[in-house]
């Protein structure tokens, strides 16, 4: 039995350091799960039961209070000024090429570094591309076929 004990509180211990560092509710349910099985260890029930105490708990409390959790926990996610700049047209100033890591292009007043979203793809300087996602401090560019005007 001591054994177990020992096990049950060193992954209570282990799961809590892994929330405490990760800060995005990962495994507060195991550390929950854990503590219970701790106590069904410490009242002398078979490894087989610590088991089933450990999943069933975790699994409840992951049920039941991850809808909350989200819901209250992280809900004053903000927008950063980069985030309206997914799925704009930008102007590109500088040749992009993800295997020369070259490339710039103008957005919201300010020049960013850019790359392409296929690696096999440039995207010349002067041409127009769309904003897909944001790596970093990266744009990440689709091109934009930009179609000839004829005045006839």
């Amino acid at each position: 039995m001591e054994k177990e004990v020992f096990l049950w509180l060193g992954l209570m211990i282990l799961f809590l350091v892994v929330e405490l560092a990760t800060v995005g509710l990962t495994s507060i349910w195991l550390a929950g799960g854990a503590l219970i099985a701790l106590f069904v260890a410490l009242a002398g029930a078979t490894v087989a039961w610590q088991c089933i105490a450990f999943i069933v708990v975790s699994v409840l409390l992951l049920i039941f209070t991850r809808p909350f959790a989200t819901r209250y926990i992280n809900r004053h996610h903000e927008k950063t000024n980069c985030d309206e700049l997914i799925g704009r047209t930008v102007r590109v100033t500088e040749q992009v090429d993800n295997y020369e890591q070259t490339g710039a292009a103008f957005a919201n007043g300010l020049e960013w570094t850019a790359r392409s979203e296929k690696d096999d793809q440039k995207i010349e300087a002067g041409s127009l591309a769309t904003v897909t996602a944001i790596s970093g401090v990266k744009l990440i560019l689709r091109p934009v076929k930009e179609e000839k005007k004829s005045w006839d």
